[in-house]
């Protein structure tokens, strides 16, 4: 398997929560039926949505079963043992998500569960807003007094996004999404979320969803008040290429690049390139090989690929192991 490594890409798996709505398969022009399509796993290797492959010879194995096989070849040195260590994925939330927190490395190995650092990549045209961490002077008594009288939005940092703004939401801090938020969310491979309140709301059986206050309350980081929003720092700016580091953190690295010329790009395998076409369309080549991604495409390059080139008109978000 070695020597078939080329870039993968993934059936994705769908989400029908019941916040969810319908744009990824209008909006990327996938042939699906109609439905709530809340969350699209993108490149997954959990057993809650595992990526099966799509294209080339290795089409029907799953993404575990090509890790095993040659785990740093698809990964790179920086990744130890042979998971996958992201879970990339589209949302659509035509509602409010629940008022949820994740455990960090720390808390989940203390308490359980699976921890869970993310990372929100504004896709959508229209600006809304997003909830991300607590206010100065929110305690664990006051919280759980808001969570009790319904009024947890409240004690919670409002933060007004637009398209292509990015939200760095680490384990331990209180969030949900606003309604008509469409996001490219990075994040651990973990599906550990301690639902907080769920704004009164059934789930998709009539009945109100599972809460787990008290999972919560371990695992809350109550001194994190950072700013959430993070800014995009420039790397390059030419007259055919320009590329952006949108996020980084210990566990995954964020890019945005543009171009309308040949771009080649060269791997040194140390880390996969996950690749998303946000806008335009692009085509990925290596040796005679080529593959067309319109927006909406998601591709895993392997780290064992020598050299890839993009080409087209496209913007693409490009996730990598630090």
């Amino acid at each position: 398997m070695k020597n078939a490594l080329y870039p993968l890409t993934f059936n994705p798996v769908y989400k029908d929560y019941p916040w969810g709505g319908c744009r990824i398969p209008k909006i990327y022009h996938r042939d699906e039926p109609d439905g709530i399509y809340a969350e699209s796993w993108e490149i997954s290797d959990h057993d809650a949505g595992m990526s099966v492959v799509a294209n080339g010879p290795l089409a029907g194995k799953t993404i575990r079963e090509v890790l095993q096989a040659d785990p740093q070849g698809i990964m790179g040195s920086r990744v130890e043992g042979t998971k996958f260590p992201l879970l990339i994925k589209l949302i659509d939330a035509k509602d409010k998500l629940s008022v949820q927190v994740h455990p960090n490395d720390a808390t989940a190995a203390k308490f359980g569960g699976e921890a869970k650092t993310e990372m929100w990549y504004m896709l959508g045209e229209a600006p809304t807003q997003i909830y991300c961490g607590l206010n100065e002077g929110v305690t664990r008594e006051s919280f759980l007094q808001a969570v009790a009288d319904g009024s947890s939005a409240e004690t919670m940092r409002a933060v007004a996004v637009e398209k292509d703004c990015a939200i760095f939401v680490p384990g331990g801090c209180v969030h949900a999404i606003g309604e008509d938020c469409l996001i490219l969310e990075i994040q651990q491979n973990s599906n550990t979320t301690y639902r907080i309140y769920d704004w009164d709301r059934m789930g998709n059986d009539g009945k109100p969803r599972e809460l787990h206050v008290d999972q919560a309350m371990n695992v809350i980081d109550w001194n994190n008040h950072a700013n959430p929003l993070v800014a995009a720092k420039p790397l390059v700016d030419t007259d055919t290429f320009q590329c952006w580091e949108v996020l980084a953190c210990e566990y995954f690295r964020l890019e945005k690049l543009t171009f309308n010329a040949p771009l080649e790009i060269f791997m040194e395998g140390e880390t996969f390139h996950a690749l998303f076409v946000a806008e335009g369309e692009a085509t990925v080549s290596w040796g005679d090989e080529r593959l067309t991604a319109p927006a909406g495409t998601s591709v895993l390059v392997p780290a064992a690929l020598p050299a890839y080139t993009l080409e087209g008109r496209a913007t693409v978000l490009r996730t990598t192991i630090p």
